[in-house]
């Protein structure tokens, strides 16, 4: 475990200071249960479990389940993009995307969507018994998930027509190798 004051080359300082907050087992990596805790939308509520999965999974080299203090770091910077993302375009601070705003802000990312695709997002995602609209872990899973998915997308429009033919299989090992 990590014991050191001073962060290693390339960690963000707070961060570092962070990871020791959260690592409330002192084993020098962060877990599910522990990320969760970490984490929290705007009304304060908990990450919900499919996103603090999925960034584990994003950061954790090691295919261990945790992360260690680099993971960590590389998920605090992610974080504070996707974070200011969020803020750019909840527009009215309700601490939830709505469906226009979530357009909005796929556009700005190149995403050439329907507005009806983003309002089918947002139901989708929308906490159930909560207030219409996206949160901050949901709108991350959201856009992490379009992001991995469009990269399956493009390596199979190797002639950038915008169209690719593929089986089934092809697809759903696409798609569970990226999001899985």
């Amino acid at each position: 475990p990590l014991t050191s004051h001073i962060p290693p080359a390339y960690v963000n300082t707070t961060a570092f200071q962070w990871f020791h907050t959260v690592d409330t087992d002192r084993s020098g990596f962060i877990n599910l249960k522990e990320l969760k805790q970490a984490l929290v939308n705007s009304n304060w509520s908990a990450f919900n479990d499919e996103t603090c999965l999925m960034m584990i999974n994003m950061f954790d080299k090691t295919r261990s389940g945790r992360m260690d203090i680099f993971g960590f770091s590389a998920l605090w910077d992610f974080m504070q993009r996707w974070r200011a993302l969020f803020q750019q375009y909840d527009r009215d601070r309700s601490g939830c995307i709505s469906g226009a705003e979530l357009h909005q802000a796929l556009a700005q990312m190149g995403y050439n969507l329907s507005q009806q695709f983003s309002e089918t997002l947002v139901r989708r995602f929308t906490v159930l018994g909560g207030r219409p609209g996206i949160q901050l872990d949901r709108f991350i899973q959201v856009c992490t998930q379009l992001q991995s998915m469009t990269q399956v997308f493009r390596e199979k429009d190797t002639t950038m027509t915008g169209n690719i033919r593929l089986n089934y299989e092809d697809f759903i090992s696409g798609a569970i190798t990226r999001l899985m």
